[in-house]
């Protein structure tokens, strides 16, 4: 059943007489259900023609085929005209809903999601139109507003179909169609369709000097140019409205109404296909003295050949087919001190992955495959996680408890019985203030930290080795030497001697998370 009635077809006969598409004019005679929109535009063109075509009364309207539309025919007595409505590019969609709806274009589009190699079970499309659209679809409804108020009738800017409604509503079972795959807006899988129009830029161009505090030159120039467009499109969307509620009659001087039919179609500027960052997790030990989390450069050149982070990631990077990633952990320890027990907890993003599903035991042979690429490091709990699982990790990176073993060196002689009273020492609140050594990356403060407990084994006169319990983001060495007297108390001031710090490690970090697996 066509979708037009009587009460629309004068506003048909108006809009195509100037060049507007058959699916601009439904969107402006407010049709808002799909079926007629997905109808191939040959055939469109068709039951236009005989609906408008059905009154004798009417205007005597004439459509060519669709590959020679240009002249139009339109006379009140039925006779030629050599008047040429240019319906081969429509006045409003610029042939976004001509030659982008077909289903030529979906295929082209579908065999670049194809070969870009991207791993996907559903995908979002989005797209971005240029914004001279919403310039010349309020310029249209002005002109249509004006012609149903002398008929008595009402035209709200509500009713009009919005094109990239009526776009999705064509293109997307298509694009489902084609690909096997449903369109899913929550989708990690983006499809990014760009469009643009070089012959009909000037139409924005009045917007600057109307409103030049809307249109300043972004600051980010290494901005994506698609996101650039689209935020363009929705700020010339809303100010174009703006100016024709507050100032129509300058708005009318500086914009032909109707607007004129351009002599070509919009142009496709780019189709990216992009997937949203997976998260993989786990904890990792660190058994060597020589080997920082991240990698060591200092003012560009590198220090050491490679770090906790890259002996995880290189692999990672590698198997997912991902573009880069982000390394964090909860907390981190210094290049000489190890990380035994059950590990420190850590999570990679990894970026715009091609590659994004895996079963359980190709996670496992992931992380065999990094435990033997190296005797520095080993990795257990693989896993993957979703971005707000991540959140666990840091959360109460206050609140939470580390316990270390430190081999601690005295420079007096020292009998079992000048340290046992440390066994006895329970939540000891010291005060430290920033480190000298971490002094040119963090603030300088005073913080608080506890030290929950202790417990000495005897090793020599000069040495023993100090198990401690402490709170999250104590510094250990600093509580063992310390620091100049940054940090009191300490080991040297309870002892009353000068100690210093030979080995640390961490023995564990009490982060439930991320969930234990079985081997």
């Amino acid at each position: 059943m066509f979708p037009l009635t009587v009460e629309n077809k004068h506003v048909a006969q108006l809009l195509l007489s100037t060049g507007t598409c058959p699916r601009c004019i439904f969107r402006f005679c407010g049709v808002d259900f799909h079926a007629p929109y997905k109808l191939p535009y040959k055939e469109l063109l068709s039951e236009l023609q005989k609906f408008l075509e059905a009154e004798e009364d009417e205007l005597k309207i004439r459509l060519q085929e669709p590959e020679d539309q240009g002249k139009l025919s339109v006379t009140e007595d039925g006779s030629s005209s050599s008047k040429n409505s240019n319906l081969n590019v429509c006045n409003v969609c610029l042939g976004i809903l001509q030659d982008f709806c077909e289903k030529e274009f979906i295929k082209k589009v579908c065999q670049k999601v194809e070969a870009s190699g991207f791993e996907f079970t559903n995908l979002v499309l989005s797209v971005s139109f240029p914004p001279q659209l919403s310039v010349r679809e309020v310029r249209s409804f002005t002109f249509i507003k004006q012609y149903v108020k002398k008929q008595s009738l009402s035209l709200g800017r509500n009713d009009i179909v919005q094109l990239k409604e009526a776009y999705k509503w064509i293109t997307h079972p298509l694009f489902s169609e084609e690909l096997g795959v449903p369109i899913d807006g929550k989708s990690l899988f983006e499809v990014s369709v760009v469009f643009a129009h070089p012959e009909t830029v000037e139409d924005c161009h009045f917007l600057r000097a109307v409103c030049p505090d809307c249109f300043k030159p972004a600051k980010n120039k290494q901005v994506r140019i698609s996101a650039v467009l689209i935020h363009l499109s929705y700020v010339v969307q809303f100010h174009v409205w703006k100016i024709v509620a507050v100032k129509f009659i300058l708005f009318c001087r500086q914009f032909p109404c109707p607007p004129n039919s351009p002599k070509a179609v919009c142009t496709v500027l780019e189709i990216e296909c992009a997937h949203g960052a997976v998260f993989v997790a786990g904890r990792y030990n660190k058994y060597s003295r020589n080997l920082p989390q991240t990698p060591w450069i200092i003012d560009g050149e590198r220090k050491l050949e490679s770090s906790v982070e890259e002996l995880i990631s290189d692999h990672l990077l590698k198997v997912f087919k991902a573009e880069s990633f982000n390394f964090s952990s909860s907390g981190r320890e210094d290049v000489d001190v190890r990380t035994l027990g059950n590990g420190r907890p850590f999570a990679i993003e990894l970026v715009n992955p091609h590659r994004v599903h895996f079963t359980s035991q190709e996670i496992k042979e992931l992380q065999q495959k990094i435990n033997n690429s190296s005797n520095k490091i080993q990795v257990r709990d693989l896993q993957l996680v979703t971005r707000e699982a991540i959140g666990h990790m840091k959360e109460g990176e206050e609140e939470k408890t580390k316990t270390y073993s430190a081999l601690i060196w005295t420079n007096k002689a020292i009998q079992r019985k000048d340290i046992e009273f440390l066994d006895d020492i329970k939540d000891l609140r010291i005060d430290q203030k920033t480190p000298l050594r971490v002094l040119h990356r963090r603030p300088l403060a005073v913080r608080t930290r506890i030290i929950h407990s202790m417990e000495t084994c005897y090793v020599d006169e000069h040495h023993f080795r100090l198990y401690l319990k402490t709170q999250a983001g104590t510094y250990i060495k600093e509580f063992v030497h310390g620091d100049f007297g940054r940090t009191k108390p300490n080991i040297g001031s309870l002892m009353d001697v000068t100690a210093d710090i030979l080995e640390l490690d961490v023995e564990s970090v009490d982060v439930d998370w991320p969930p234990a697996l079985d081997d």
